[in-house]
């Protein structure tokens, strides 16, 4: 899925705005097994996730893990992660963000997140002539 969002928050300079383009919305995968359950009252759609590259992981050499708070809560699902993991490793700029955070019936706990590329956009801009 391919989208344009405006960022909320602030811009580098005063005539700056920041755009980012949505790469990838998914939910995350892992959460069961790792710190999750434990930060779930804390984490809030629109919260920043860290996303991490682990090249030694023994289960998938493509592995990207997300962190909330310096936390691991989950990675990015192995279906979705190869792509990405050549842009990190690449040195794109990269950044994600929950989208959306649900509790069904049965427990279980389901995260939505964006990736993001930041782009940036300068508005306001004015040419002095001589």
């Amino acid at each position: 899925m391919l989208a344009l969002a405006l960022l909320l928050g602030a811009p580098a300079r005063a005539d700056e705005a920041v755009v980012h383009l949505v790469v990838r919305n998914s939910p995350l995968a892992g959460f069961l097994y790792n710190d999750g359950r434990l930060l779930w009252n804390n984490m809030r759609a629109g919260d920043v996730l860290r996303l991490v590259r682990e090249r030694d992981n023994p289960f998938d050499a493509d592995a990207i893990r997300l962190e909330w708070n310096g936390r691991r809560v989950g990675y990015v699902p192995r279906r979705d992660n190869s792509d990405l993991a050549r842009q990190l490793d690449a040195g794109t700029a990269l950044e994600a963000r929950i989208t959306d955070l649900a509790k069904r019936r049965n427990g279980r706990h389901l995260i939505s997140y964006d990736i993001l590329i930041p782009l940036r956009t300068v508005y306001d801009t004015q040419v002095e002539s001589k």
